[in-house]
């Protein structure tokens, strides 16, 4: 069958064999464009659509972000805390006495305490670097692709914004650049890095790969171990592709090895070497030892589930299985993969389960089938081809992360899933590019019209868990546009220009819809607490194996559990969910309880007048059990509130002993009871939590102040 160009009669063009020319470090000779550029004629008209592109994405994460309060309080009084005091933010601490850290390294910290110094306590201060984040990241995908796909054409350019409006309408994505979890700098950090990694690929590069290098080991000062699940990939597009000899592929990359270590091994030896006695106790170890987390509690302990007895914490940790009142089990309703944001089974089917499904698979049965008849495709090209070598990059991160999430033993959680969306977006964009310029093959046609009918018929399933309107009438658009697209690829090289392109649009518009529309339930829809969740369907599992939805009083929406009760997270319930109270700033869970383990306090007027008195003479108004509870105090006060026992209220931190001569110096004024009747739930005896409140219990006396127990303890019986 003879081809001709597109200059010439309705035909499709010949497919480009490359994705770049010379000038990018390709082998083979650049591919002329198919027609005239638009965007090269008006070169403006290129840089608006980008400023398009990143002024969509900032209005979406930035709309009623307030609405969100100050959403993980464990981090944003860490936030709070660094804002106040220098040692606090080096280390992390939960408050500005530097009692205690948080259970993460502080770098996710550092930008958001810095807005704070300079504009003040606010949900905006917290939450706009988050956004901001978001931002920058859908930014590094377009040019990151745009430099792949570009062959001095329209495509480049086209495949670039793609590849950025498909990272931003992932669902998981949209929460948490709008939320304060380490995981949008962790996100960036390593989008950026892969950019690096590509660009130091391209020439050998020695000096990239080190920056690359020195961004995975901030990644680590972010979210610890969870940056290294990128290395592989990294490291082996760098082995592969970059142009120069075996041994000095070899030499960069132990370059970069070494950038890694000093880049996050700086913060880990001060904190190990700085003498316990002068510096916050380390939450999440059981000997105030920063090793103990990079190895045990995020760490190792994640992938072989040491943890596992855990359920909730700080970004991925939690309590004791006997810590929790009982029946607190129903917590884990979801079915398989789901898991209520507290594990699920393993399994290689756990992303398309429960709310991760929703929350992240629209797209990764095609991103798996496009990497795969991309790579035969691209075939014998050199050993340097930039196309093969991104979706190495991109493909590579997508399994291995994606794998580790399946199959970790320990804690999951279901926002953990944003981590995929960029190399999802990049796997689908980079080898749809392939495809697209091979259309006239058998091969790519088929395999573009199944992704493309594949993508629906998944989205079809996902939009109808949530069993509302507009998603059961959505979903069948979606299938219908999907089907059509998919048609149209299979005929697409008899197809004229202008339709070969609507078809293309059309597929487009069918495969995003979904994630979009549970993008947009995300952005509406507050979210408070420890563990949250993107989309209409429930962090309890909704549809499937899990929860249903019921209307509540006033227009919003509540998530009822499998066997009874009420999830996590709504006024004074347990935990700290997705808040759906029909707009407003939600409300916290109860104080005490196990609401003090994942959602805080709810703090009146009173009880924050009573705190602030005399603030100025102590060095924390007030010390109670758990993380969450201190932090809704002290995000009430501004002041230092300590938090015995750190996020789960078992830290040994204080000891009794320690609190002893706290309250004997002064240093401490109030002690609040961590329950209505002003007993630890379910703790050990030995824990020191418990003794604390003994102690406090026989030794001062207990007033009521809005139902919530507090001890003055420069007042001893």
């Amino acid at each position: 069958m003879t081809t001709t160009s597109l200059a010439q009669g309705p035909a499709v063009a010949p497919p480009d064999d490359d994705l770049g020319g010379a000038e990018h470090g390709q082998d083979s000779p650049p591919a002329q464009p198919s027609g005239p550029d638009p965007a090269a004629a008006v070169p403006w008209l290129r840089r608006l659509s980008v400023i398009a592109l990143l002024l969509i994405t900032a209005v979406l994460y930035l709309w009623s972000l307030n609405e969100s309060g100050y959403a993980n309080s464990f981090y944003s009084a860490a936030v709070q805390a660094g804002s106040e005091s220098w040692k606090a933010f080096f280390f992390g601490s939960l408050d500005a006495g530097n009692s205690i850290t948080v259970d993460k390294p502080p770098a996710s910290l550092w930008l958001m305490a810095l807005s704070v110094r300079l504009f003040g306590l606010s949900s905006w201060s917290i939450l706009v670097p988050q956004a901001l984040l978001g931002v920058a990241t859908v930014g590094v995908m377009y040019a990151v692709v745009k430099r792949i796909c570009d062959n001095k054409g329209i495509s480049g350019h086209t495949a670039g914004l793609a590849a950025g409006l498909v990272t931003a309408l992932t669902p998981s994505a949209a929460l948490m650049f709008r939320f304060n979890n380490p995981d949008a700098l962790l996100l960036f950090l390593l989008v950026l890095a892969g950019y690096f990694v590509l660009r130091a690929t391209e020439r050998a590069g020695a000096a990239w790969l080190i920056a690359a290098g020195a961004l995975v080991g901030l990644g680590f000062l972010t979210k610890m171990m969870q940056a290294f699940l990128v290395l592989p990939a990294f490291a082996l597009v760098y082995l592969i592709a970059a142009p120069t000899s075996v041994r000095k592929r070899l030499l960069h990359l132990l370059g970069a090895l070494a950038s890694v270590i000093v880049s996050l091994g700086w913060w880990v030896a001060i904190v190990e070497l700085w003498p316990k006695s002068s510096r916050p106790y380390i939450d999440g170890s059981t000997g105030n030892s920063v090793l103990e987390l990079v190895f045990g509690y995020n760490g190792l302990g994640r992938l072989t589930g040491s943890e596992s007895g855990q359920v909730g914490g700080g970004a991925g940790g939690g309590p004791r299985m006997s810590d929790l009142p009982a029946g607190a089990e129903v917590f884990r309703a979801g079915g398989p993969g789901g898991g209520g944001g507290f594990g699920g089974e393993t399994s290689i089917l756990r992303l398309f389960q429960g709310v991760s499904g929703g929350m992240i698979s629209w797209l990764i049965p095609a991103a798996l089938l496009i990497l795969v008849v991309a790579l035969i495709m691209i075939g014998r090209a050199p050993r340097t081809d930039k196309a093969r070598t991104a979706l190495l990059l991109f493909g590579g991160s997508m399994i291995t992360t994606g794998l580790v999430f399946s199959f970790m033993a320990g804690i999951y959680h279901d926002y953990y899933t944003v981590a995929l969306a960029p190399w999802i977006a990049g796997t689908v964009i980079i080898g749809g590019t392939v495809l697209w310029r091979r259309r006239q093959r058998l091969l790519a046609r088929i395999t573009l019209a199944v992704a493309a009918a594949g993508s629906t018929a998944w989205a079809f399933v996902l939009l109808g868990q949530s069993g509302e309107q507009p998603y059961q009438t959505l979903r069948w658009v979606v299938l219908g546009a999907g089907l059509v697209a998919a048609a149209g690829f299979v005929l697409i090289e008899r197809l004229p220009k202008a339709l070969a392109t609507i078809v293309l649009g059309l597929a487009g518009i069918a495969v995003l819809t979904g994630p979009a529309a549970y993008t947009v339930d995300t952005v509406l829809t507050p979210h408070t607490g420890s563990i949250v969740t993107a989309g209409p369907v429930s962090s309890m599992g909704g549809g499937p194996g899990g929860g249903t939805r019921f209307q509540m009083p006033g227009g919003g929406t509540r998530v009822q559990v499998p066997g009874g009760g009420t999830p996590p997270g709504m006024p004074g319930q347990a935990g700290g969910q997705t808040s759906r109270q029909g707009g407003g700033r939600p409300e916290g869970g109860a104080a005490g309880g196990i609401g003090g383990l994942l959602n805080g306090a709810q703090v009146s007027d009173a009880l924050k007048a009573l705190l602030s008195e005399h603030a100025d003479d102590f060095t924390w108004v007030a010390a109670t059990a758990r993380a969450q509870n201190a932090a809704s105090y002290q995000l009430a006060t501004e002041d230092p509130v300590m938090a015995i026992g750190g996020f789960n209220g078992t830290a040994a931190s204080p000891t009794l002993e320690q609190f002893k001569t706290y309250v004997a110096s002064g240093r401490i004024h109030y002690f609040i009871g961590s329950d209505g009747e002003g007993r630890m739930s379910g703790t050990s005896a030995t824990d020191s939590a418990s003794q604390i409140q003994s102690w406090v219990e026989k030794n001062f006396t207990a007033k009521t102040v809005d139902g919530v127990t507090v001890y003055d303890l420069t007042e001893s019986n």
